[in-house]
């Protein structure tokens, strides 16, 4: 018989019947020793109302449009009610938090609900964020206003759509209540309205999940977490031992260093890549102030702050990537004890960014391959030309694959891209660069249509630009949802030229250019 609510799906809860939990069942805040997670429960809102789903991920899940529509599926997703099978824990970690160790942190306001076991090759971990307290909330209340949600939801989609690793988002719920913040922490607390995003991946373990067992020298946990996440995550590293271990260590670095050539590629800038915010499996996690370039700007982060120091600023993530990973890496240290195959497999992440990199780098300027020093030059120039006035990222390789021997003008193709007209000597330097462009993609076999194909095949039309997500979030607001809905619905094919929605694709506007929510955003959600 077809499952039609969540209580006729499979919920397993192997997480915490393999894994030491907190025996403490207080919800209260507080240090938690010797536990992977403490469980909780979700804290019920007034009015949990289902405004949006990602239709696709529902239905790699097994959930039907009949369990999303039943009246248990809204108080489920908005904390108000469990299924069967369902036991939600929050879990413990630790992380450095913009360079400085921060102690214990873990999950103040998500939960986990359990796994949703599709059969036995695929389960889903679904946790609620903006649910309510935790025993790792500190002083907050857990719960999250509706303009991140919106946030998480559309970018969690948006970046699977475009093929960058990352968790999901199932549904976006609004709580019927209000949640006061401080938006830019000066002082100006405000009601907003509240909202819950269920989001889904195969596992929520982050680095950080690791390094609070070790900071505490638990190792008896940090071998238990170990051996759970190899064994459930990694089985093809073979049994735990400390060659699995380096194995472990070796593969979550060539994931994270392809993650971030993926980000690259896109334009996409995390905002807060603390430690706490690196997934295990090499997915993009915990979406707060992530912003998306517009013009091209190695310099630019969205995070009020950290707009002083932009350590985890565009152009840096890669670097910082590799600094989180040696992290990783010490946190697991204790349970290998030789320095010597610890660094070796540290040494992996940056040829693992190099080969990542050059074959992004091939791929945005249509090349078949990165034939070495000639083409990082290319690559390198033309970088540099991009900031040399304000250069929109996305409208430039999009047009980058129009231009050909015969154009007319092949500085025409790219023109719409700039934010405001270039010199007569900038644009003299760009045709220079577009004739030894064109003299490389010469070289190729492929032809001027296949190169465009190939070319708008990993430079997207479409990108959650700041700007769109806060128009969408201020109708939200005012309790109209069909912008939410049709980024969600442009966001399905971000690769493909979308004349119906033509706004979609252009440049940010001027008004936008200092607007909060579209320059510069906090980590207040």
């Amino acid at each position: 018989m077809d499952a039609s609510s969540l209580d006729d799906l499979q919920w397993d809860d192997r997480f915490l019947r393999e894994l030491p939990t907190d025996p403490d069942r207080s919800n209260h805040s507080r240090q938690v020793y010797g536990a992977v997670a403490s469980l909780v429960a979700p804290t019920a809102v007034g009015n949990p109302i289902i405004r949006s789903v990602s239709t696709e991920l529902a239905s790699t899940m097994g959930l039907t449009d009949a369990i999303l529509a039943s009246s248990g599926a809204a108080a489920v997703f908005g904390g108000n009610a469990l299924a069967t099978g369902m036991r939600p824990y929050a879990a413990c970690y630790g992380g450095h938090q913009f360079g400085n160790w921060a102690g214990q942190l873990g999950d103040g306001r998500a939960m986990t609900l359990g796994e949703l076991v599709v059969d036995e090759r695929q389960r889903f971990e679904v946790q609620l964020k903006g649910a309510g307290p935790t025993p790792y909330s500190r002083h907050a209340d857990g719960r999250a206003v509706l303009r991140s949600s919106i946030r998480e939801f559309l970018c969690s989609e948006a970046m699977h759509h475009l093929g960058v690793p990352t968790t999901r988002a199932l549904t976006l719920v609004t709580t019927g209540d209000d949640v006061i913040r401080d938006m830019f922490y000066n002082g100006n607390a405000a009601p907003e309205p509240g909202a819950i995003v269920s989001r889904v991946a195969e596992s929520f373990i982050r680095f950080g999940s690791f390094q609070i067992h070790a900071a505490r020298n638990d190792i008896e946990t940090l071998k238990a977490l170990t051996t759970f996440t190899i064994e459930h995550h990694f089985p093809e590293l073979g049994p735990f031992s400390k060659d699995a271990v380096l194995a472990l260590i070796r593969e979550v670095a060539e994931r994270t260093a392809r993650l971030m050539a993926d980000w690259m590629r896109v334009g996409f800038v995390h905002g807060v890549m603390n430690t706490d915010n690196m997934s295990i499996l090499g997915l993009t996690i915990d979406y707060g102030p992530y912003g998306w370039i517009d013009n091209y700007d190695p310099d630019w982060t969205p995070n009020t702050t950290d707009a002083g120091m932009r350590r985890y600023r565009f152009g840096l993530q890669p670097q910082i990537g590799g600094w989180n990973v040696v992290r990783l890496a010490e946190a697991l240290y204790p349970l290998v004890d030789d320095m010597e195959a610890v660094q070796e497999a540290i040494g992996v992440y940056e040829p693992a960014w190099a080969s990542a990199s050059d074959a992004m780098i091939a791929q945005k300027m249509g090349l078949e391959g990165h034939t070495g020093d000639a083409d990082q030059q290319l690559w390198l120039d033309l970088t540099g030309l991009l900031q040399r006035a304000e250069t929109d990222m996305t409208l430039f390789f999009r047009g980058l694959a129009n231009v050909t021997a015969e154009s007319a003008d092949p500085f025409e193709c790219v023109s719409e891209s700039f934010y405001t007209a270039p010199a007569d000597s900038l644009r003299s330097a760009w045709r220079v660069w577009l004739v030894r462009y064109l003299s490389r993609v010469a070289k190729d076999e492929r032809t001027d249509a296949e190169r465009k194909v190939a070319m708008d095949a990993v430079n997207p039309w479409f990108v959650l630009r700041n700007y769109l997500a806060q128009e969408a979030i201020e109708l939200a607001e005012a309790g109209d949802f069909s912008r939410v809905e049709a980024l969600l619905d442009a966001s399905r094919t971000p690769y493909v030229d979308q004349s119906d929605q033509n706004h979609f694709g252009q440049k940010r506007p001027d008004w936008a250019r200092t607007k909060p929510g579209c320059s510069m955003l906090s980590c207040s959600s």
